[in-house]
């Protein structure tokens, strides 16, 4: 009975010891809810980068990606041998093999070419965008799985022409606008004269701000016809039935010094991998253990405050014969009212500044349930260490000492 009674008391103690002094539980909320918005923001940046890195490979169709053996990440562009397509479309149970070409070039925004010559921006104001070029062969079945692209891929046949991505930074210019007012916008890209005919969304990310998708025809005519023997992805469909796993290790053993073998998750998490491990992700996961590391000392501050100014209750309820566990548990129930307090303001105004960054830098940020699901159990987990080490203090309080 004496330990049902004490489970019951715990939770309303709880809350009217932290309730008791109402500025100081709004100060705590506020530190709890501080220490969640920097780990929201962290672990939210870190996503915006590892996600916006595979936005290309998510928009691809395909069984298996083939990528230099050499290449680490996608946006050092490493290239290969087209002769190796050939050899990986011989493989049995391969369906089909397409290369994929990826360069970048200066872009001029083509409103600032409509501008009178005075008024122009000189020198590397006007060249000084680089845009990510994705060329592809349009004769064969296409390597997105983008609708936008798909219903506009033979509209890449004419000369110079170039799909625009509508989610590019808004420093290549307000094609969208321009395009919805005219059908053809031209610009200069790589020094040659370029005609936008039409728009798709991939999106952007922090090392590549904007993408066009090209036939690998004009691609050729710009860059020369060699050009084409140096490929960035080979994208390889199978045959109905065959086994991927099987193909995957026989084209592995085939090419293993030179081209490296994935399926498109096996790819995506080879990105995400590099991108934790370059310094911009070390630094983000960092911010997010500090964020942690505060939230534990306002918490351990706010408690350690509390215990101390009702020490010769809690000795009361010592006397009394409550064991020390019952106390440490309304302490501990202490923690997990601040953290849920603090968490929810926190997730609220985090949710607005994602949308306030995704639409300042045109970087896809969404509030991913398992950022939510991770930064509530860091945030329990924060509480419960800091009331843990503060249960040092109710351990020693001896009611005879205090009375």
């Amino acid at each position: 009975m004496k330990i049902s009674f004490l489970k019951k008391i715990e939770t309303p103690l709880a809350w009217a010891q932290l309730s008791h002094q109402k500025v100081r539980l709004a100060v705590a909320t506020t530190g709890v809810c501080f220490a969640n918005i920097l780990m929201f923001t962290q672990i939210g940046l870190l996503s915006m980068l590892t996600d916006g890195t595979t936005k290309l490979h998510k928009s691809l169709t395909g069984d298996l990606f083939l990528v230099s053996s050499f290449s680490p990440t996608l946006r050092w562009r490493i290239n290969f041998s087209r002769a190796f397509i050939y050899q990986a479309a011989s493989v049995d149970g391969v369906a089909s093999t397409n290369p994929i070409y990826i360069n970048k070039v200066n872009w001029v925004n083509p409103q600032e070419l409509s501008k009178p010559d005075k008024s122009k921006p000189k020198g590397r104001a006007i060249f000084g965008n680089r845009i990510r070029i994705i060329a592809v062969n349009t004769a064969q079945p296409s390597v997105f799985n983008l609708p936008g692209v798909n219903q506009q891929m033979t509209n890449l046949n004419a000369p110079n022409s170039v799909l625009f991505d509508r989610l590019s930074q808004d420093s290549f210019g307000n094609i969208s606008e321009l395009i919805s007012q005219r059908r053809e916008i031209t610009t200069l890209m790589g020094n040659h004269r370029t005609h936008i005919v039409g728009l798709f969304d991939m999106g952007s990310s922090l090392f590549d701000n904007g993408n066009v998708i090209m036939s690998d025809w004009n691609y050729a005519q710009r860059n020369g016809e060699e050009s084409l023997d140096k490929v960035t992805i080979g994208v390889v469909r199978l045959e109905k039935g065959a086994n991927l796993k099987s193909v995957q290790a026989t084209l592995r053993s085939r090419f293993s010094e030179h081209l490296g073998v994935y399926t498109r998750q096996e790819l995506i998490e080879k990105e995400q991998k590099f991108e934790m491990s370059e310094p911009n992700g070390i630094v983000l996961k960092f911010g997010t253990i500090v964020g942690f590391v505060v939230g534990v000392i306002i918490v351990y501050q706010v408690l350690y405050a509390d215990i101390n100014d009702h020490l010769s209750e809690y000795a009361t309820l010592k006397a009394m014969g409550y064991s020390d566990i019952s106390l440490l548990n309304v302490i501990i129930t202490e923690a997990i009212i601040l953290g849920l307090m603090g968490f929810i303001p926190g997730f609220i105004i985090s949710s607005g500044l994602y949308q306030l960054l995704a639409h300042l830098t045109k970087i896809p940020l969404i509030m991913k349930l398992s950022v939510i699901i991770q930064v509530f159990i860091l945030t329990q987990i924060m509480c419960i260490l800091s009331g843990t080490i503060t249960t040092n203090k109710l351990r020693s309080a001896d009611p005879a000492d205090v009375f």
